[in-house]
């Protein structure tokens, strides 16, 4: 049959590098998918995909069906989350994921209760009729995210942009990784389908080719694939096995010859490609109503005894999988999620699968064993051989090693798909990923840092700005107040001899800033012309005055109450004398620190009166959103760490905005108590 499928060749461009490494798919491909475990509970952890994570939407104690929404979408790169069975929620909280570190993160625990009663459903058997935009709109409340392990949201990916003309619509079908088989399966036994989840996606993209890009060591779901594509304009095209074809920036050159562009996206260049499981998802959920509940996740190695594709609830985990597959824990040596070259050992088996587990290898010591020690390099040049983008890993190392990232910037290391095909063939042993992945991730800190200090001094800028603007608005009040009193004065009657009444004469005195009662007295009390500015200044000075006598007489008080209880001890003769001053000096002090709480009492009222909100509240809804904007920045930093660049940048996004209304609730609350006279610590 393979000789037959080769017999006719599609045009099939190239890329550089690639290598051959053991399949291992046999194991996994001999029977058809089967059913996953029913576990006592599901783990659905909100961060399955790139970009925000989704928000809960359900209470502890309640009662869920299947498919219903239980987390919604936060901004445009988020995708939701759906209950995969009918149940009770039981905790949300953290919980292990899938991360090399072990990490944990906000999760949804969701208990069976064995029902599988399904929510209300939405269809849309009518989608070839319906308005892409709406279709579109539709399918972000689908859950979808790119199956094939990258975890973009594919109503995202599906929307490139009104001015964006889609010439190919690409589907991967490649799964070119070892061990893999999940997406074969997935061809063989549901290839109807897939083919119209792909029309879907064409009804979406309106491209003008389609076409589905498979390896040529999968003949069974080439022939699955181009029977049920018969009679449709979909165009199956068989490549060479070679790893990583499939890459997406691989098999977009291989089936169309375009490159793309360092650092942009393939719809620069006129592509969209989507994974083959998630053109088959956006079918059962267009067609059938169903979100992304369950996946086809592959579960191999030597540690197993029933090697295979299961199609597992998402939540399911790990180590209730592996049961299921009937591990023998006493062989276990390492336990990969992924592949073998770009996937992690799993530290932790309670961390659920989710919707980017693409493959399980339970494998024994002796067919996955520990990497011999790193040997300094020997400058062979194999490893840029098979680069597949085209670079130059060997500089690329030295600069990582070196923390000289900007050069490594300039080599393009931010191209690098971390396909692990250098450090495969690298006869010293060196864990070439692992330095890029390190030099990645320590520019991404910098640049984030840079973007978080080009921030703040864009916020002091605007904060100066505006304090600048209150100054010269409050000095033109007080010009506009100072020429109201001039027009009075010059408008008040004269006496009988020519000369102004007394009134006129003490508005006069006034305006030349005297202290009369109108202008508010040394007391502070008075309201007169109602310059409320100056009422405030001499309170924030009487204040201060008080302040510096009780704190003054505070500290003679307590001197002489030591030297009275000193005196007392040495039975000295002047106690009486002694005694009396203590009292003098509390009294003092007290009377200050009396009249010091009636002022700022005082102050407090006028700030009710001029904000309609107590100091109390003012000063909570700063505290608020200064404690916001701090855990904001602390997810960001999580996100950062485990190397979830577009959701980093998601957050930081929000936190920019958060530390921007926090700042601007400080500067607000600091603006209220200085017109009255106060300072923050009162």
């Amino acid at each position: 049959m393979l000789s037959l499928l080769r017999g006719k060749r599609e045009p099939i461009h190239d890329f550089p590098g690639g290598i051959h490494p053991p399949e291992n798919k046999a194991r996994s491909t001999a029977a058809p998918i089967r059913p996953g475990p029913l576990p006592h509970e599901l783990v659905l952890p909100l961060n399955m995909h790139v970009g925000a994570p989704a928000r809960p939407v359900v209470a502890l104690d309640e009662t869920v069906l299947k498919g219903q929404l239980i987390a919604e979408s936060q901004g445009r790169i988020s995708a939701p989350v759906h209950a995969p069975t009918s149940g009770r929620i039981t905790a949300i909280e953290d919980r292990p994921v899938q991360h090399p570190s072990g990490m944990t993160a906000t999760c949804i625990v969701l208990e069976p209760d064995g029902r599988e009663a399904w929510a209300e459903l939405e269809y849309r058997p009518d989608w070839a009729a319906t308005d892409p935009a709406a279709l579109l709109e539709q399918v972000r409340h689908s859950g979808l995210a790119g199956l094939g392990g990258a975890g973009f949201p594919t109503a995202v990916k599906a929307d490139p942009g009104e001015d964006t003309r889609i010439e190919q619509l690409i589907i991967n079908a490649a799964e070119c990784e070892p061990y893999i088989t999940a997406d074969d399966r997935l061809m063989r036994e549901r290839s109807p389908g897939i083919i119209r989840g792909i029309r879907m996606l064409a009804h979406l993209l309106r491209p003008d080719e389609i076409l589905v890009g498979i390896e040529d060591n999968k003949p069974e779901a080439i022939q699955a694939l181009r029977s049920a594509a018969e009679g449709t304009d979909i165009e199956i095209r068989v490549v060479p096995t070679r790893y990583p074809s499939g890459g997406e920036k691989q098999l977009i050159q291989l089936l169309t010859g375009k490159e793309v562009p360092a650092g942009d996206l393939p719809a620069r260049v006129g592509v969209i490609c989507q994974n083959v499981a998630t053109a088959y998802g956006i079918y059962r959920y267009l067609e059938h109503g169903e979100p992304l509940l369950s996946r086809i996740t592959t579960v191999t190695g030597d540690a197993v005894s029933h090697p295979g594709n299961y199609e597992v609830l998402v939540g399911t985990p790990v180590k209730d999988l592996l049961a299921c597959a009937g591990l023998d824990a006493d062989r276990l040596g390492k336990l990969v999620t992924g592949g073998p070259m770009m996937g992690f050992t799993l530290p932790e088996p309670a961390a659920p699968v989710v919707k980017t587990s693409t493959c399980l290898i339970a494998s024994t010591p002796e067919e996955l064993p520990e990497p011999p020690p790193e040997q300094p390099c020997i400058r062979c040049g194999a490893c840029a051989e098979v680069c597949p983008a085209n670079l130059l890993p060997q500089q690329l190392y030295w600069y990582a090693k070196n923390d000289e990232f900007e050069r490594a910037q300039q080599h393009n290391l931010m191209d690098c798909i971390e396909c692990g095909a250098c450090a495969y063939v690298c006869p010293s042993h060196i864990p070439l990923v692992q330095y890029y992945q390190y030099a990645k991730g320590e520019i991404r800190n910098q640049e984030a840092e840079t973007a978080k200090a080009d921030r703040a001094r864009q916020r002091f800028e605007a904060r100066q700005e505006r304090i600048e603007r209150q100054k010269a608005e409050k000095e033109a009040r007080r010009r506009e107040r100072r020429e109201a009193q001039r027009r009075k004065q010059e408008a008040a009657p004269s006496g009988d001899d020519g000369t102004r009444s007394d009134a006129a004469v003490q508005a006069s005195a006034t305006s030349a800033g005297g202290g009369s009662a109108a202008s508010g007295g040394s007391d502070g009390s008075g309201s007169g012309n109602g310059d409320d500015e100056s009422r405030a200044d001499e309170r924030a000075r009487r204040m201060k005055q008080l302040k510096v006598t009780y704190n003054k007489a505070n500290k003679q008080w307590k001197q002489a109450q030591a030297a009275f209880n000193k005196a007392q001890r040495d039975g000295a003769d002047n106690l009486d004398q002694l005694s009396a001053n203590v009292d003098k000096l509390r009294t003092r002090a007290d009377e200050a620190r009396a009249e010091l709480d009636a002022l700022v009492q005082e102050a407090k009222t006028d700030v009710e009166a001029a904000t309609g909100r107590d100091l109390k509240t003012l000063k909570k809804e700063a505290t608020d959103a200064e404690l916001a904007a701090r855990r904001k920045a602390k997810e960001v930093q999580a996100a950062r760490e485990a190397g979830a660049t577009e959701q980093a940048q998601s957050l930081e996004r929000e936190h920019e905005q958060l530390r921007q209304d926090a700042d601007d609730k400080a500067a607000w609350l600091k603006r209220v108590m200085e017109e009255q006279g106060m300072k923050e610590d009162e």
